[in-house]
């Protein structure tokens, strides 16, 4: 069965294109290096760029960052001239904060394109420069969704070289006009330096834009801060986040490699009450930067639903903040975690209350693929974390919750995973997919080691070769996103591997039929 592409939906491809090199103008490389050389010194200026997130049907967060303690002033409208203005929201942007600053606009309509402007006001009064930026409102009746995944940036030392074109996956991606986009973790490699130049074979050089805070592993609040502000001297990071609202998730990087609450510490060690003051400093940091709806209930973690229509709920997960220390194999098996007793119960209330006819579960990590800080630990029945997705895909299939789909990142590689019970140990679950892609702007790897826990078969992957070896630089093309289309009509889902050239690598049609197995096949192209 044929299913057609949706439509792709609100700015033409001129209004990107006029509005991309409109976005450069105002923020070029080299104001964002030498911020006080090239501006007047006595407006407040946007330090790196603006971005929207956690967009719903009547609401969105709004971020951005100035160079100094300032008020920022944000207007909505659905016309770009601003003709009419349908809310306005201030918030302070100060040093304590590193002089970011994020508010969240309410009231507005449903599905709908709306842009928004922002400047920073001084104390006095005075307005700095102001910039527009693009989001799309969640629709609140049946129609065709499009969104695209990925993560992994600025790792290995491979930073943004501008005669390389920078970090290229962001425009292409931005050239696909999602409706918003999951970045499935490791927005920053705070424990990976960037160094001026990197040898490639054959004798090139990658020679990278360095800033100090990048040129150490990050171990306080500043360096941390550092590495977020690094990615917004890329210009097609920066296009991007004006026009694509962001659904933002972390793994391990945003603290050091393989952390866990417990276990992560730096010279500094851990305060009277055991909280590990490095995972403190990076936790402030990436809440600063992100445009994050508030959760003070929940401590800084960063699980949530965002429903998006009839069709869509997406559950952003957190594989990080309650798991047990990825180095200590001497306690009790059974008290090993990768989700926590309350987010796992959290997960299941809310997969029981949506309505909606697909639910992607995004996740910092794959099920299926063996590794020490993640999930599988090798073939047989579930054992220490695998215990708590036993619980929850078993839930589920009692609860009859279908039409879920997995999406991740992390593995520096793209690839579909079909789960089984059929080819698997554990069998009280109903098939489902996992689709992994990334990385975004990182080193590329080699395809990783499936296990039979829960019966996963690689469908489709795509990574660095064997001659190519691991760690391959993001100039060679193996930098990867998946985009999904929802078809408001048939409401079949339809996944797509694809390449930062765009090309599509591969695709799957699935289709929700209640009178089918969740997660039947329709179609695969090649």
């Amino acid at each position: 069965m044929a299913i057609a592409t949706p439509a792709k939906r609100g700015l033409t491809r001129r209004q990107l294109l006029v509005r991309s090199a409109s976005t450069a103008a105002l923020a070029g490389l080299g104001s964002l290096a030498r911020p006080y050389l090239s501006r007047a010194a006595d407006r407040p200026q946007i330090a790196g760029g603006i971005q929207s997130g956690d967009v719903a049907s009547d609401s969105a967060v709004i971020w951005a960052c100035a160079d100094r303690a300032a008020r920022m002033r944000v207007e909505c409208s659905a016309s770009e001239s601003f003709a009419t203005i349908l809310r306005t929201a201030s918030a302070d942007a100060l040093p304590d904060r590193d002089f970011t600053a994020k508010l969240l606009l309410d009231g507005l309509p449903p599905g709908q394109d709306l842009f928004y402007r922002v400047r920073f006001d001084d104390r006095d009064g005075l307005a700095g420069e102001s910039r527009v930026g693009h989001f799309r409102t969640a629709p609140d009746d049946r129609r065709s969704i499009s969104f695209v995944w990925s993560g992994d940036v600025a790792g290995q030392g491979w930073g943004i070289d501008p005669a390389r074109g920078g970090m290229r996956t962001y425009r292409t991606m931005l050239n696909d006009c999602p409706d918003f986009f999951i970045h499935s973790g490791d927005h920053i490699y705070a424990d990976c330096t960037v160094p001026s130049e990197l040898k490639l074979p054959g004798g090139e050089v990658w020679r990278n834009i360095v800033t100090e805070e990048k040129s150490v592993v990050a171990h306080s609040l500043a360096q941390f801060r550092g590495n977020y502000k690094y990615n917004w001297l890329d210009d097609n990071f920066r296009a991007f986040h004006a026009d694509v609202p962001m659904f933002a998730q972390w793994d391990d990087h945003e603290v050091t490699n393989d952390w866990s609450p417990i276990g992560s510490a730096d010279d500094t060690g851990y305060d009277e009450d055991g909280t590990s003051r490095l995972v403190a400093r990076a936790r402030r940091a990436f809440h600063e930067f992100m445009p994050m709806r508030l959760m003070p209930e929940r401590d800084g973690r960063v699980y949530r639903k965002i429903a998006y229509g009839p069709l869509l709920d997406v559950f952003m997960i957190d594989m990080r903040s309650y798991r047990d220390s990825t180095w200590n194999k001497q306690g009790d098996p059974s008290e090993a975690c990768i989700l926590g007793a309350t987010q796992l119960a959290w997960l299941k209330r809310e997969l029981v209350a949506s309505n909606a006819t697909w639910k992607a579960i995004a996740a910092d990590l794959p099920i299926g693929l063996v590794s020490l800080d993640a999930i599988a630990l090798g073939d047989g029945p579930p054992e220490r974390r695998e215990h708590e997705i036993a619980d929850l895909l078993s839930f589920m299939k009692r609860a009859g919750i279908r039409n879920t789909v997995w999406l991740t990142a992390d593995m520096h590689y793209t690839a579909a995973h079909h789960y089984d019970p059929n080819r698997a140990v554990f069998q009280d679950f109903e098939p489902f997919w996992e689709f992994v892609s990334g990385p975004l702007h990182a080193g590329t790897w080699s395809p990783g080691e499936l296990d039979n826990t829960f019966g996963p078969k690689a469908m489709y992957q795509k990574g660095c070769s064997a001659e190519q070896g691991d760690n391959l630089a993001p100039c060679f093309g193996l930098q990867f996103f998946g985009r999904v289309d929802i078809d408001a009509s048939t409401e079949v889902m339809t996944v797509t591997l694809k390449d930062v050239d765009n090309r599509d690598l591969w695709s799957v049609d699935i289709a929700p039929r209640p009178d089918a197995r969740p997660g039947q096949i329709m179609a695969q192209h090649i």
